[in-house]
């Protein structure tokens, strides 16, 4: 049975914004680094825009509305996922648009400053397993 979270993350998947679009480029197939993302990714209450389940690393792409209408909103979205044990790094839409070069570069410094795959500092509680990509 599909769930609303997992209907919603579908249709995110169909309807990604094109800073989005861009970002998921560099990082789909394994592109960037060798390490898999999966995009829109229900993780708990909220859809991750892009996910290292091995990394444990969230990447959320954000637009003008997250300035200050949702500024709290996203602190405690943050706060829940660094709960769970993931690391979450923010990208202003622009700075994907107008400077992937950057983004990318500074996506790799957090990438090569976490922990090799196999010796995750924050494992998969147990029963938590990878589903696939998206």
């Amino acid at each position: 049975m599909e769930t609303k979270l997992t209907s919603t993350a579908k249709r995110l998947r169909r309807e990604m914004t094109a800073a989005e679009t861009k970002l998921w480029f560099e990082l789909r197939d394994r592109r960037f680094k060798g390490v898999k993302f999966r995009r829109q990714v229900p993780v708990g209450p909220y859809i991750a825009d892009f996910m290292s389940k091995e990394l444990r690393l969230i990447i959320e792409v954000d637009g003008g509305q997250h300035a200050e209408l949702t500024k709290r909103a996203d602190e405690e979205r943050t706060q829940h996922l660094e709960e769970q044990r993931f690391s979450v790094v923010r990208i202003w839409n622009n700075e994907v648009l107008e400077n992937i070069e950057g983004v990318m570069h500074a996506l790799g410094e957090v990438i090569d400053c976490s922990p090799s795959p196999g010796a995750s500092r924050h494992p998969l509680p147990d029963g938590e397993r990878d589903s696939g990509d998206a």
